[in-house]
């Protein structure tokens, strides 16, 4: 157990490398697009979801909250941190959260991170998700 505390320290501590893999139980959602596992706060790669002062950004939450809270999860990062969030792909009983979100309408792709890998799972509710200008 204290093993794996130092080692989540560590990865929080510096940069994370890219392809590196995280498994543990979502212990808090903050919104559709950024969860903690054992803790450690990761930003879904390639989601673009609202805020929660935004219009669906509470619906989105509770979406992510019934989905993954509490459960296991596996992440591969890429490398990249943004804020105090390292990034990455994560997955439920092997699919992409990110794409079940877009695919139920609460996030939309974000192509300038996903490359367009969530275009084809857009909803028409999840279009009318504004996109943040950063995924333009």
């Amino acid at each position: 157990m204290w093993f794996r505390i130092f080692a989540l320290i560590g990865i929080v501590g510096s940069s994370a490398t890219a392809g590196e893999i995280i498994k543990g139980k979502v212990t808090h959602v903050r919104d559709v697009d950024t969860i903690e596992v054992s803790g450690l706060p990761v930003r879904l790669n390639g989601l673009d979801g609202p805020e929660l002062d935004e219009r669906g950004g509470k619906a989105g939450k509770r979406f992510m909250q019934g989905l993954v809270l509490h459960k296991p999860v596996q992440c591969e990062l890429t490398g990249a941190k943004t804020y105090d969030r390292l990034v990455g792909t994560c997955y439920f009983n092997g699919v992409d959260i990110a794409q079940i979100a877009v695919s139920e309408g609460h996030a939309r792709d974000c192509p300038r991170y996903s490359r367009g890998r969530y275009k084809k799972f857009e909803t028409s509710a999840s279009k009318r998700i504004p996109r943040k200008s950063y995924c333009r």
